[in-house]
């Protein structure tokens, strides 16, 4: 949930791992299967989703 809600505020990958502590390959990972669970083609539409669904 952390990593969508700063996708959903803009960040790039490496600004997300720098504010996790967590690798820029482990965010692509994380991205990659927050995707595949909303069903979703893109990080924007990814946060769109999230968003319509109250997750962020």
């Amino acid at each position: 949930m952390a990593i969508l809600r700063l996708v959903a505020d803009g960040n790039a990958n490496k600004d997300i791992a720098a504010a996790l502590g967590i690798s820029v390959g482990l965010v692509k990972k994380h991205i990659g299967e927050i995707l595949e669970k909303l069903q979703a083609t893109d990080r924007t539409q990814a946060a769109i989703k999230a968003f319509r669904a109250g997750l962020i």
